[in-house]
């Protein structure tokens, strides 16, 4: 009793010190758990359900971060879902463009996106038959881009793909099948027995958007071993402007998500360590899963600090000694092609696997998945016309972090190295997901919009909650009670962007 009486006046002191002293503040939380009293080299009870309970929070919130990439995409399906429906041939598409209505993690408002999810456990293989002139990736729910037989090649479909943009059919496969494969088609082996179709489709036009919904609805999606006859008809449901929330669950439902795809999955998930992770939290295939009231609590719980976690993992400059800069006297960032690991060779797989270690990253892989969502090949080629340079920005220039109540102004120099097109997008800071605002429908800005250029060609666009005045054709609108941050996208990037010799201005606060 002495010795509780003793930790509760010491917690009560570190209160009152850390209103001086943080790190003193947290170091006492820590200690209060390292000295809970033992008795006779045994913990007394109020130690064994302290300890308990600690275990249980930390192995919850630890099992969260470590499944960031299937709960993102299971919050996009469950969404998706909800709004549009199931079944393989149920394809949305965004026709009028995405706009932040639809709450995922940094969607792109300057292309048509279509996404579709897959169980192969319970259609066996899937075939996709795509048209020409589009640009996708098919990944696992690892968002891992599936390995396409011969090794060139992984989950990009289309222009950056085996077909080069002149569409085929493409063969996926479950996990584990020895089945015979015909000939004709791009055959994908996936890890997981649930599959995510990523489909982009790309117009010249904003105000003409019929040509490439068009191209998208020529898509067919159907199992391998089905007859034709017995083929369901594709829906192609119009996804823009319906308030679809398909962002990672904070709460108990991101583990309830995990249940459902470990008893799809089984073995096919994991290995022993990672079901192990998922087992001590109660996720074991074909077990129920019914956590009490208290259990549920903590869950909830769990699940908000570990996504809270990786929201503040997710703002740093760079992780394991990679720094994430562009170029090193901006502070735009970049986790794949950046000046800390410049060229092809990169330190890690696309899979965040460290390549020379054989360890999977797991704060790099939780840093990507809290913010954004599929990475394949093609859209990190260091092959100028292909695929699409990027450019994250969560600070101004003096490296303060970018909010709404603020006015700033960036400048791009001219000749903006991007052969298709390029964008400035604004994303929540809270979540990833599209800026909203009332004044503008698309939290997005670029060269099909037309921005008034310079003399010398080069851009200045004005960001802030409301436009200086005359710059209305070049200003993004911001929320001022709300922080964001900013992607600049080259699409087709040309060799300037690659060699990383064009170089854009950072957000400049104006007074």
């Amino acid at each position: 009793m002495l010795r509780n009486t003793f930790l509760s006046s010491a917690a009560a002191l570190a209160v009152v010190l850390g209103a001086f002293s943080p790190a003193f503040a947290q170091q006492a939380r820590f200690d209060e758990l390292a000295d809970l009293p033992f008795a006779f080299n045994r913990p007394t009870p109020e130690t064994a359900k302290t300890l308990k309970e600690a275990l249980a929070f930390q192995q919850a919130t630890q099992a969260y971060l470590w499944a960031m990439p299937l709960i993102n995409t299971l919050g996009m399906k469950f969404g998706s879902d909800k709004e549009f429906g199931t079944g393989y041939n149920v394809l949305p598409i965004w026709k009028q463009r995405l706009d932040p209505k639809t709450l995922v993690t940094t969607p792109n408002s300057d292309v048509l996106y279509a996404m579709s999810y897959i169980d192969m456990s319970e259609t066996g293989p899937i075939v996709m038959d795509a048209p020409p002139g589009l640009q996708g990736i098919l990944l696992d729910f690892w968002q891992r881009p599936i390995p396409v037989d011969g090794g060139k090649y992984f989950g990009d479909v289309g222009m950056p793909g085996p077909d080069q943009g002149k569409g085929g059919k493409f063969l996926v496969l479950p996990p584990g099948y020895d089945g015979g494969v015909p000939d004709g088609y791009y055959v994908y082996r996936s890890g997981t027995n649930n599959l995510f179709i990523f489909l982009r489709g790309f117009y010249e036009d904003p105000n003409n958007l019929t040509p490439a919904v068009e191209r998208l609805e020529k898509t067919r999606i159907y199992p391998l071993n089905l007859p034709e006859a017995e083929r369901k008809p594709m829906q192609f449901p119009d996804a823009s402007g319906v308030p679809a929330n398909m962002l990672p669950r904070t709460d108990i439902k991101a583990f309830d998500q995990l249940k459902w795809l470990i008893d799809k999955e089984g073995k096919t998930l994991a290995g022993p360590n990672g079901l192990g992770i998922l087992a001590s939290v109660g996720l074991v295939a074909g077990k129920p899963f019914k956590p009490d009231a208290e259990r549920r609590a903590l869950l909830n719980a769990a699940a908000k600090t570990g996504y809270d976690m990786s929201r503040t993992i997710g703002f740093l400059p760079g992780l394991d000694g990679v720094n994430y800069h562009v170029w090193k006297d901006r502070q735009w960032i970049n986790p794949v092609n950046n000046m800390s690991e410049p060229g092809a060779e990169k330190s890690l797989d696309l899979d965040f696997r460290n390549k020379a270690k054989g360890y999977y990253a797991f704060e790099p892989r939780f840093w990507f998945f809290t913010n954004y969502y599929s990475i394949s090949p093609g859209m990190v080629s260091q092959i100028p016309g292909r695929g699409a340079a990027y450019a994250i920005a969560f600070n101004d220039a003096m490296g303060k972090p970018l909010i709404g109540k603020d006015t700033y102004k960036l400048t791009l120099p001219a000749d903006i190295p991007a052969e298709m097109f390029w964008s400035v997008t604004l994303y929540e800071a809270a979540n990833a997901s599209g800026l909203a605002t009332e004044q503008r429908r698309f939290p997005s800005l670029g060269s099909r919009d037309k921005p008034v250029q310079n003399a010398d060609g080069s851009t200045d666009l004005y960001v802030g909650p409301r436009a200086p005045e005359g710059k209305e054709a070049n200003w993004l609108p911001t929320a001022p009670e709300r922080g964001f941050f900013a992607i600049l996208r080259l699409y087709g990037p040309t060799e300037a962007a690659i060699n990383y010799s064009w170089t854009p201005g950072d957000f400049e606060k104006l007074p």
